[in-house]
């Protein structure tokens, strides 16, 4: 038996052991039903209790599947309670978990489990074919465990050989394990990017910086009665930064549902009494343009934690709803964080950084940018500060060295200061195209376009997103067709919806007869952008909500 005293609420199993002896009965976590069903099942709740108890017998069963401490498994469901009991297994046995959006397919999926060398996956249902059709591609896998998700049309389980059952595991007795002992500079997570310019690369996330995302709520301002909610994914780092561990830290009884739908955000915010919620890009957008109802202020909700706010909506959205928004700024790859309080500073911009990191517009010989002069937002600790700014890219230390240029992060992302040094986020650099919060590799995207059999080229881009929101962009595939005459373009959306996940699916079809290129058969983006922007009524689109 360890010693109680050599715990570290900094390690996930002991915050949660010791949370378990001090409130165990503390309903820290809702799944709501609500926007799932209409609330005609029961919402899903957490104790730490339950959490301890179920996360231990998890633990005890990737023991004997052979997990060992320093070992990686992937995490591949939406948000269930079961992800943050896996998550909590991972770090009793010492092991590393893996985020991979439920979403994911086919090469996508194959390369971030052989990347990570990971030895089991634990999904939903709702993507088992997905992950027993790319099985093949992946050798390090020797176990799959299984969520019966209770969603309509989701396959059975039992159709699935060499599949265990995750809720059988979890409600079967048996004996307590030690936890694994760990020290704050072990990994607990590998996180993927979104593969902007390349193959996705992944971010080790150690105990010491995950441990710390629980204390985000006092940087928020909880109160000991906040009831935080979000509908982002927790395999999204936001997710984590925002709700889960500062609920999971400091007690707060958080919300979550398994995806977000504008619809019924305010439905669940007033049914649960939720003081607060999370937003990235276009979402807000998305939530202001439901019709104006008489009763749009009349919800418990008094601070809206966003990543991206329009300008155009920001201070409208604020008297609307009858919520201040806090906008933070912060990258997964160790580029540090700011924020932009409610009132402080001018609408727009996402802050100044947080104490203990300096950042600055950088142009790419290294020096400083004049104010409203574009540059690359670029991180490091301040002199003297602890404060750590380095990069991990699993088995990647090539890029891990290239992403630090003279002690600074250089976090991809273009911006701009002001006069009083106030921050903006301007786009993203090179090919990525930031959409909905999700940075989109144009590469995933051509390459299940250019598989049908109507498309004889392709190249796809970006364009400033109809939301608004700084920095995003909506996705375009301009088409080359075998034969225009029969081209089908809802065959395309079909292919799309199926290969891809939702965000990366094409917002408009450009099509045309050939794809201006340079000498060197690169294509010309800037004509085809400005070709879209002289016949953009004339192109299909296609809403990624239906």
């Amino acid at each position: 038996m360890r010693d109680p005293d050599s715990r570290n609420e900094f390690i996930l199993a002991d915050l949660i052991e010791i949370r378990a002896e001090q409130q165990p009965d503390l309903d820290v976590l809702t799944f709501e039903h609500l926007s799932l069903d209409g609330g005609k099942t029961p919402d899903e709740v957490r104790t730490y209790k339950q959490l301890d108890t179920h996360a231990n017998r998890l633990a005890a069963h990737l023991m004997k599947c052979g997990v060992k401490k320093g070992n990686r498994f992937v995490i591949m469901l939406r948000n269930h309670p079961e992800f943050v009991e896996a998550m909590i297994a991972a770090s009793i046995t010492g092991s590393v978990f893996v985020p991979v959006d439920p979403r994911s397919k086919g090469d996508k999926l194959a390369f971030m489990v052989n990347d990570s060398g990971s030895c089991g996956i634990i999904c939903g249902d709702y993507s088992l074919a997905e992950v027993m059709t790319a099985r093949a591609q992946m050798p390090s896998l020797e176990w799959v465990l299984a969520l019966d998700s209770g969603e309509s049309g989701a396959p059975a389980i039992s159709n699935f050989s060499g599949v265990d059952s995750l809720r059988k595991i979890l409600t079967t007795p048996g004996p307590r394990i030690e936890p694994v002992p760990v020290t704050l500079d072990d990994p607990i997570q590998i996180i993927y990017t979104s593969g902007t310019t390349g193959n996705p690369k992944g971010i080790v996330g150690k105990n010491m910086r995950f441990g710390g995302t629980g204390l985000m709520g006092s940087l928020f301002g909880y109160q000991p009665d906040e009831r935080p909610y979000t509908g982002l994914s927790f395999t999204h780092s936001n997710a984590q930064a925002t709700a889960l561990c500062p609920a999971l830290f400091g007690g707060y009884r958080a919300v979550f549902s398994r995806r977000f739908t504008k619809s019924r955000l305010w439905d669940i915010c007033r049914h649960y009494g939720c003081t607060s919620f999370s937003v990235l890009g276009g979402m807000a957008t998305a939530i202001y343009s439901e019709p104006a109802k008489p009763n749009d202020a009349d919800n418990p909700v008094r601070l809206v934690i966003s990543g991206g706010m329009p300008a155009g909506i920001w201070e409208a959205f604020e008297q609307r709803f009858g919520v201040s928004i806090f906008e933070i700024y912060g990258a997964s790859d160790g580029g540090g964080m700011a924020f932009r309080r409610p009132g402080e500073g001018p609408i727009g911009s996402f802050g100044k950084p947080m104490p203990g990191y300096e950042m600055k517009i950088l142009d790419d010989e290294g020096n400083e940018c004049a104010p409203d002069v574009v540059g690359e937002i670029c991180c490091r600790p301040e002199s003297g500060s602890p404060m750590s700014v380095d990069v991990d890219y699993f088995n990647n230390p090539a890029a891990s060295l290239q992403k630090m240029r003279a002690g600074w992060n250089r976090s991809g992302d273009m911006g701009h200061s002001d006069a009083g040094d106030w921050l903006y986020f301007d786009y993203r650099k090179g090919g990525g195209i930031r959409h909905n919060g999700d940075f989109i590799n144009p590469g995933f995207v051509e390459k299940v376009v250019a598989e049908d059999a109507q498309v004889d080229d392709v190249f796809v881009f970006g364009v400033p997103a109809a939301s608004g929101a700084p920095g995003e962009r909506d996705v375009v595939a301009a088409i080359v067709p075998v034969d225009r005459t029969r081209f089908d373009p809802a065959k395309i959306f079909r292919t799309c919806r199926a290969g891809l996940e939702q965000n990366f699916v094409p917002t408009y079809l450009l099509i045309i007869d050939e794809i201006p290129k340079t000498a060197s058969e690169k294509p010309l983006e800037r004509v085809l952008t400005e070709e879209f922007e002289r016949n953009r009524q004339a192109f299909l689109i296609e809403r990624q909500d239906k």
